[in-house]
C-alpha cells in the first residue's frame, strides 16, 4: 500500500508557493503516492481565483502596506494569508477521491479538518446544504467573508474557518485550502498536533497511511520557469 506522502514545511513568496503546488501536480505519475504539504509565507500575501478580474482583486486589497498578491491555478476567491495556515493536496488520476466529483472531494477534506480541529477542542463542523437565496451572487468573491456548502464553520459563531480551491488536471487533482486561524477561536491551538491530525485522518479517508517523506526531486530550471510565469503580470494580470 503506498503512503500518503507529508512533505516537510516550506516558507516561500507567493509565486514559489503557486508554483510548487502547480508542478506538483504536473508530475504527479498515475498510480503514484498522494501528497499534502503545509507551507507558509515570506510576507503579507494574497492569493486570487483563477477566473477573477485583477482589477476587483485589487479594489480589494488592503491600503497600507504592500503585498505579495499571485493568480492561483485553482478557482475561487480571494485569500488573506497575513494569519492563515495554508495547506495543498495532490491526489493522482486513477485515485477514487480524485476521481470523486468536486463537491465530494471538498466534503471529504474538509470533514478531516473540522474532525481534527474538534480534537484541538474547537466546536466546528461543515456547512450544510442549502437552497440558495434568490437572486444570490455565485461568482467568487472574498473568501472568509462568506461560507459555501461544505465550508468548515465554527458550531458557536457561524465564521467560516476554512474554505479550499481546486484543479483538476489529466495527472490528478489540487487541492488548495487556508484556514483562518483567527476563526478557529482565539488561544493557543497546537497547529503542529493539528497537523498531524489532519494528515492521519487524511490518510484515513485516502485509503494510506499518513507518512513524513523529504522533498521529492524536481526540476529546478521547470520550477524556477514556473515561479517566473506566477510573477509574470501577464499572468497575474491576464483578466
Amino acid at each position: 500500500m503506498s503512503a500518503l506522502e507529508v512533505l516537510p514545511v516550506r516558507t516561500a513568496g507567493a509565486a514559489e508557493n503557486m508554483a510548487v503546488d502547480f508542478l506538483l501536480l504536473q508530475r504527479c505519475p498515475r498510480g503514484g503516492a498522494p501528497r499534502m504539504r503545509h507551507y507558509e509565507w515570506r510576507g503579507p500575501a494574497f492569493t486570487f481565483g483563477y477566473s477573477q478580474k485583477i482589477s476587483w482583486v485589487r479594489a480589494q486589497l488592503p491600503g497600507g502596506e504592500p503585498v505579495d498578491l499571485c493568480r492561483r491555478p485553482t478557482g475561487g476567491g480571494i485569500v488573506d494569508h497575513r494569519d492563515d495556515w495554508t495547506y495543498s493536496i495532490v491526489i493522482p488520476r486513477g485515485h477514487p477521491l480524485g476521481e470523486d466529483r468536486a463537491v465530494d472531494s471538498y466534503r471529504a477534506i474538509h470533514e478531516c479538518i473540522a474532525e481534527s480541529l474538534r480534537r484541538r477542542g474547537v466546536p466546528a463542523e461543515l456547512k450544510p446544504a442549502c437552497a440558495p437565496a434568490p437572486g444570490g451572487d455565485t461568482l467568487p468573491g472574498i473568501c472568509f467573508q462568506k461560507s459555501e456548502i461544505y465550508d468548515v464553520i465554527h458550531m458557536q459563531t457561524g465564521a467560516k474557518i476554512a474554505g479550499a480551491a481546486q484543479k483538476r488536471s489529466t495527472h490528478g487533482l489540487l487541492f488548495q485550502g487556508s484556514i483562518a486561524r483567527s476563526a478557529a477561536g482565539p488561544g493557543g491551538l497546537d497547529w503542529d498536533a493539528f497537523h498531524e491530525d489532519f494528515a492521519a485522518r487524511l490518510g484515513v479517508v485516502l485509503g494510506c497511511p499518513a507518512e513524513t517523506r523529504p522533498w521529492p526531486e524536481l526540476d529546478e530550471d521547470e520550477l524556477g520557469g514556473l515561479v517566473e510565469k506566477y510573477a509574470s503580470p501577464e499572468w497575474i494580470e491576464f483578466r
